[in-house]
């Protein structure tokens, strides 16, 4: 078989938000503005954004991402786990809060939530359709390897492969891992089964 090549999309520091707490923070019936579309069907960058607050320290225009969520979930870096102020924030997979640590969110009117869970890490993952995936001969809930070539070339282990369609081919990883391994938006990496 020829080598399976797939796209790395770099995730910064983002929220995804419950309609509730979207109106906690902006108001009554208050609807996401898209800014542009990210490489997962349905999903996007929203123009707004809001102040995450640590134990230590704040990072400022986080970026909310759309469409809303049943929970509110905050993904941050390794790096951001520190310059915020944690000790200690879960490596987890999207959609697994329970028992995660919550985050003061500001947004740029002052109003603030608090949720008491759902900042991670997010592992990554590889998001690929149904079909793309049977190509490949990996199945959803597969856990694989990805290559990275280059001068600074790395291994990622327990990589998850997300497959359905709701998904569209991405190697999602943090900028921590991005940076580690010198890899830019849309660089081509290898499937290892």
């Amino acid at each position: 078989m020829s080598e399976m090549k797939v796209p790395v999309g770099i995730s910064n520091r983002h929220v995804h938000l419950t309609q509730e707490d979207l109106e906690k923070l902006f108001g009554p019936g208050y609807k996401l503005t898209e800014k542009k579309k990210l490489s997962q069907p349905t999903q996007f960058a929203a123009e707004e954004c809001v102040t995450l607050v640590g134990p230590k320290r704040s990072i400022e225009k986080v970026r909310i991402l759309g469409p809303l969520r049943p929970q509110t979930q905050i993904e941050i870096s390794r790096t951001d786990m520190f310059t915020l102020g944690f000790k200690d924030i879960p490596l987890r997979n999207s959609g697994d809060l329970a028992g995660t640590p919550g985050i003061k969110i500001v947004a740029p009117n002052g109003n603030s939530i608090e949720p008491k869970e759902g900042c991670i890490i997010a592992a990554r993952h590889l998001h690929l359709t149904a079909e793309e995936a049977k190509n490949f001969g990996l199945k959803d809930k597969d856990i694989i390897s990805i290559k990275a070539g280059g001068p600074k070339g790395v291994t990622f282990s327990n990589v998850l492969v997300r497959a359905g369609e709701k998904h569209a081919m991405d190697f999602h990883i943090d900028m921590d891992d991005a940076n580690c391994a010198g890899l830019n938006n849309g660089d081509m990496v290898e499937v290892i089964k």
